[in-house]
């Protein structure tokens, strides 16, 4: 009989996939005791004496944790209020599920930079119109070996992002206030103070940053003023970084000339919001991180934390709790 490591609590709702991970966290041969309770209730028992968890801790859960050090997020930005006062306050270390979707968000982004480059934004509506017009030649194009990306966020998606630009000759100018070195295809790395000095430089703003005190409505409407009006945003971090009232009320002036967006500050994004209907936008309905593998990867991040967690070496991607992220 194994001896037991430690105990991790599976925070409900337990799901068939939350099943099957459970599953392998317990063959696993560290010996991991993993419990599963159904309802907070039986979540606030289990977790007593409990040194990991993995999932949502609300706070009457979190108070009764005699013995937690671990908590394995669900996502990479948990949903709203995960990062209670009092979950940032515990000592418990938390870890997210960061890296996953690099190269299908990577992807994206490219999509969003491609349309626009190419000037599918004023083509596609005709096609809607059943329109066989061609616009003036060599009109309503960028060309991206002379166009500049600026890349709020070089994390992982970010740093995906960078290279893809590169590779399409762009010149990438990252903004981040953590990293210091220097990824593959970025030419400039800045901090987030010079932010309002570097919009007018982009011709495309790229925002991969997650929901943080900081960061909510930081792309306002003084901002979007500071990008110059040839100049598109794009957004596939999270919607409550960008004002959408200010947005459209800056792409009917004209003050920029389009936005792609994934992510809304409400979703899903009503039917008769007026951004729908906003010249020049590009609308996905969060799917930026769709594609292949991803509970296999996360499923690998939690199995490579329990691993790490048993011997007592480092955690992987783990989280500043009072920044979420």
């Amino acid at each position: 009989m194994k001896n037991i490591a430690f105990t991790l609590v599976m925070m409900p709702p337990q799901t068939p996939v939350r099943r099957e991970w459970a599953a392998r966290v317990a063959a696993e041969d560290v010996g991991i005791r993993v419990l599963q309770p159904e309802t907070v209730e039986e979540a606030m028992r289990d977790i007593v004496e409990a040194e990991a968890a993995f999932g949502v801790m609300p706070p009457e859960v979190l108070e009764k944790a005699q013995r937690l050090r671990w908590l394995q997020a669900p996502q990479i930005a948990p949903p709203a209020g995960f990062y209670h006062p009092a979950l940032v306050e515990h000592p418990v270390v938390v870890t997210n599920q960061r890296e996953i979707f690099n190269d299908h968000i990577g992807a994206h982004i490219m999509g969003f930079v491609l349309a626009f480059a190419r000037g599918f934004h004023y083509l596609w509506p005709q096609q809607v119109r059943h329109e066989y017009k061609q616009p003036p030649k060599d009109t309503g194009m960028v060309h991206l070996p002379e166009a500049t990306a600026l890349i709020l966020g070089v994390g992982g998606i970010g740093a995906e992002a960078a290279r893809l630009c590169h590779a399409f000759g762009m010149t990438v100018i990252g903004v981040d206030g953590r990293r210091e070195d220097m990824p593959e295809g970025v030419a400039e790395m800045h901090k987030p103070e010079r932010l309002d000095e570097l919009l007018p430089r982009a011709d495309f703003v790229i925002m991969t940053i997650p929901h943080t005190p900081a960061t909510e409505g930081l792309m306002d409407r003084d901002r979007l003023r500071r990008m110059h009006k040839d100049a598109f945003l794009i957004n596939i971090g999270r919607g409550m970084t960008v004002k959408l009232d200010d947005l459209v009320a800056a792409l009917h002036a004209g003050e920029i000339a389009g936005a792609a967006l994934d992510v809304f500050e409400i979703e899903p994004l009503l039917a008769d919001h007026p951004l729908w209907d906003a010249p020049n936008v590009i609308i996905t309905p969060h799917t930026a991180g769709f594609g292949p593998y991803l509970d296999d990867r996360r499923l690998d991040i939690l199995l490579d934390n329990c691993r790490r967690f048993a011997k007592g070496a480092e955690l992987r991607n783990i989280v500043d709790k009072t920044s979420w992220f």
